[in-house]
């Protein structure tokens, strides 16, 4: 996959992490497209590196939408860890 792959692959999972843990985020509509393309980075590596399972080189891999869901949700609590929810 290019990276422009990742990064279409990032922005749906953003929208699925956003779906799977609602709420207001600090950095609203754009900063959580941000982590989801971020995630997509992060959830690959780490299914790479810690799970000895690369991501394969097809968009439609469930392996690969599972590891870029995962990271976004990971880097997603995250953020909402270390700077709250600022719009009350």
């Amino acid at each position: 996959m290019g990276i422009v792959s990742w990064i279409v692959l990032g922005l749906l999972a953003g929208v699925i992490a956003k779906i799977l843990l609602p709420g207001r985020d600090p950095g609203g509509l754009i900063g959580t497209t941000l982590i989801g393309v971020a995630g997509a980075f992060v959830g690959g590596w780490l299914s790479a590196t810690f799970l000895d399972r690369p991501v394969q080189e097809q968009f439609f891999d469930l392996a690969t939408w599972g590891s870029a869901i995962a990271g976004s949700l990971v880097l997603l609590i995250g953020y909402r860890v270390l700077f709250g929810n600022s719009r009350d």
